[in-house]
């Protein structure tokens, strides 16, 4: 008799854990048997585990998922994963490892085929929605406040352009906080 086991991606259980601590539902859907599947479920501390499913059941999944209001993340690097990335909302794919179909349908391609740096890509992409609003508060609060002070004249119009071109120079500053902490 031969068994055959998937391993477990070193890491995947911290990363797991991650996530549900920040309020991150975790789901596995699989084409695995469901008793290898749940044992894998049980050993990693996931939410819900789906198995035995085809490509088509885990889009099915995914659909009804969304359909509840539900935002769904999907990883994966498989050929039978492609219509399940095209269907999720952000979909991650991993980039050594994957098939060409696989990273087609990624938004993400975590290319080091590290599961950790999912945790990464999650915090960069909400670091860059806060600093998105920032400088979306900054930019039109500037235009505002100049455009209303110059329309009533209490400024000049070249302070009004020149607080402008201001607000743009800090736009600019505060997005390229992105690139500090950075792990390479």
């Amino acid at each position: 008799r031969i068994l055959l086991q998937d391993t477990i991606r070193q890491g995947s259980r911290r990363v797991l854990e991650q996530l549900k601590a920040d309020g991150v539902e975790t789901i596995m859907l699989t084409g695995d048997r469901r008793a290898a599947a749940e044992q894998i479920g049980k050993d990693l501390g996931l939410g819900s585990v789906f198995a035995g499913l085809k490509p088509e059941d885990k889009v099915a999944t995914i659909k009804e998922l969304t359909d509840r209001g539900r935002k769904v993340a999907m990883v994966g690097d498989g050929v039978n994963d492609a219509p399940s990335l095209a269907a999720a909302y952000v979909s991650v794919s991993m980039g050594a490892r994957g098939s060409d179909a696989a990273l087609e349908q990624s938004d993400i391609v975590l290319m080091r085929d590290k599961i950790e740096k999912l945790l990464t890509a999650r915090e960069l992409s909400v670091k860059a929605r806060a600093i998105i609003k920032q400088n979306l508060f900054i930019s039109l609060g500037a235009i505002t406040i100049m455009a209303v002070s110059a329309l009533f004249g209490l400024v000049p119009l070249t302070l009004g352009v020149i607080a402008h071109e201001g607000s743009t120079v800090i736009v600019c500053l505060n997005s390229l906080r992105l690139l500090f902490g950075r792990e390479s």
